[in-house]
């Protein structure tokens, strides 16, 4: 049984956060809803008093004046995948974004950062002592009793279990709060979102372990899974299609390699109805990102399908998913963790998902070369199978002339024949 004195000794409000922050500080959030609200706007009304403190997060949840510069040189944001709250200020220039694989997050904070505290929200104590990260363990579970900790404890955030559980003795301070958590619904899936999730999920074998990005492509796949049998699921996030298929029965985990019967994330993020399927649910073990994300773990996944989208793809299968038209949109995320996983495991499957078309179809998303500043997420050695609503192409173990074939096949009927004759001036056909 805990000690209840060391318990009230580390209840505080939410301004004692300020004395715990020093000059200089990099402070490190979990992303999405382990975002702790009350904390952030305790240390935002008093960013003045800081000098050169750094927040770094990624997937932030809440815009903010910080994020948007107003404290330049007292309170920064350093992002590692954008969101709406801060693609806007990055491509304004007020904050900066580091380039990184999802499952590398952990150590590259570890390198590169003075890993001052990381402050997270959490759902209430059990009766043990625990708090428990809830709808999060990404890249700060693994920092659990090595750096100091300060909790935002939320009556509505789910208790789940794995590895993101911190004990009273391992954090510095905790504060009580009680509000919503943000919801995300499910992306509208179109009659093109379906047409690609057919080719998809036929091509998904029964008892394959299955991780699925976010948007509509992912979700309508997933939903066209309830037919399967005995799926299991390894993936970076949790979102409600991957509840729906464990409620239905079709994922039981029996055939999986790594904690069969487990569904395995990292991070979870959608509606109430899913916090509250995660709440107290000891069939989902939520692990650190740098176990979750690493395809050395992946691989060991013998029927491993990983199943992403991207915004633009080019004649080598290189694949642009972090930015539009040479824009940043987001980050590199999980998905090259994911296709190298998928790419050594024994059976594994990756499947990169796009429309054909863009701007109303009047824009080919299959390119001969990726538009100006457009970066390459998945590399095309990386590849496995790329899919529009016209078909898949199959791109592991092709040659550059096979490639581009396979390609010209699957894009829009419109730009074909531009398509093949540039492939043909390149000397691909």
């Amino acid at each position: 049984m805990f000690n209840r004195q060391l318990l009230e000794n580390k209840e505080k409000h939410p301004e004692d956060i300020l004395s715990f922050i020093h000059h200089g500080d990099d402070i490190v959030l979990p992303l999405g809803n382990g975002e702790p609200q009350v904390l952030l706007d305790a240390i935002e009304a008093d960013a003045n008093r800081f000098q050169n403190v750094r927040i770094h997060q990624m997937h932030t949840m809440k815009e903010r004046d910080y994020i948007w510069g107003k404290y330049a040189g007292h309170l920064d944001h350093v992002s590692y995948f954008l969101s709406h709250a801060t693609r806007k200020a990055f491509l304004d220039g007020k904050c900066s974004l580091v380039p990184n694989n999802f499952h590398e997050v952990p150590r590259l904070l570890e390198k590169t950062t003075k890993m001052s505290m990381i402050i997270a929200a959490a759902s209430p104590m059990d009766e043990h002592g625990y708090f428990s990260l809830g709808v999060s363990a990404d890249y700060v579970a693994p920092f659990i009793g090595k750096v100091p900790f300060f909790l935002e404890v939320n009556k509505q955030m789910p208790r789940t279990f794995g590895s993101n559980e911190i004990h009273i003795s391992q954090i510095t301070g905790y504060i009580n709060v009680d509000y919503p958590l943000f919801e995300v619904q499910p992306a509208k899936i179109t009659e093109v979102d379906q047409k690609i999730a057919e080719l998809v999920a036929e091509r998904i074998d029964n008892g394959s372990t299955i991780q699925s990005g976010i948007g509509a492509i992912p979700n309508a796949i997933v939903s066209m899974l309830t037919n399967h049998k005995n799926l299991g699921i390894h993936t970076e996030l949790i979102a409600d299609g991957v509840m729906e298929l464990i409620e239905k029965g079709v994922v039981t985990g029996t055939e999986k390699k790594l904690l069969p019967g487990k569904v395995v994330a990292t991070f979870a993020l959608g509606t109430k109805k899913l916090y509250n399927f995660l709440h107290n649910n000891l069939g989902v073990e939520m692990l650190p990102v740098n176990y979750v994300n690493d395809p050395r773990i992946i691989a060991q996944e013998d029927n491993m399908v990983s199943i992403n989208a991207t915004t633009e793809v080019d004649f080598l299968g290189q694949c642009a998913s972090e930015t539009i038209q040479g824009r940043y949109y987001s980050s590199s995320g999980g998905q090259v963790d994911f296709a190298r996983g998928a790419m050594f495991a024994k059976n594994g499957k990756g499947f990169i998902c796009l429309h054909s078309t863009a701007k109303d179809g009047t824009v080919s998303r299959i390119q001969p070369q990726l538009s100006a500043r457009s970066v390459v997420t998945t590399s095309k050695n990386d590849v496995d199978h790329i899919v529009t609503e016209y078909g898949v192409a199959s791109l592991r173990g092709k040659s550059l002339s096979q490639r581009a074939q396979e390609l010209i096949r699957i894009a829009h009927p419109n730009f074909r024949d531009e398509l093949r004759f540039t492939a043909k001036k390149w000397g691909l056909l």
